[in-house]
């Protein structure tokens, strides 16, 4: 058998996430940049993302936060916007949730921008609850 003359496994190459706990400098949007906030997740490092300037895109996650970065349904993203095609953006930077609220306290977000839950379809907020109640008698017939 042969000698293993490696430094490690997987978890070795995924790192110690120690740069999470300093603090970062807030980054604001220039131009050809947008803020938007996941819609949902697609898969293959791409994302579906509602622009603040009202527009769905197709989000592609850049490969320097693929498998780095989690993105989930709710988060505020920073994308960069592309000149040839308007309905595609790419990622560029995940805003934790403290930086989420600082935003929209700079006014950088409207203020019907949902920050701390995930998206809620249209249908779901405003529907009838499916409650049904079964009385006793029901039951002693089956």
């Amino acid at each position: 058998m042969p000698k293993n003359k490696g430094k490690g496994g997987k978890n070795r190459k995924r790192g110690k996430n120690e740069a999470d706990d300093e603090k970062r400098e807030l980054v604001f949007k220039e131009d050809g940049q947008e803020y938007a906030q996941v819609l949902r997740m697609l898969g293959n490092g791409r994302c579906e993302a509602m622009c603040i300037d009202g527009t769905k895109r197709l989000c592609h996650i850049r490969g320097k936060m693929h498998k780095k970065v989690w993105i989930a349904a709710g988060d505020i993203i920073l994308v960069g916007l592309r000149d040839y095609q308007d309905d595609k953006a790419d990622v560029i930077l995940k805003y934790m949730p403290d930086e989420a609220r600082l935003l929209k306290a700079y006014g950088e977000l409207p203020e019907n921008t949902r920050l701390n839950e995930g998206i809620v379809d249209e249908e779901e907020e405003g529907g009838v609850d499916d409650y049904v109640e079964f009385e006793d008698e029901d039951i002693d017939k089956i």
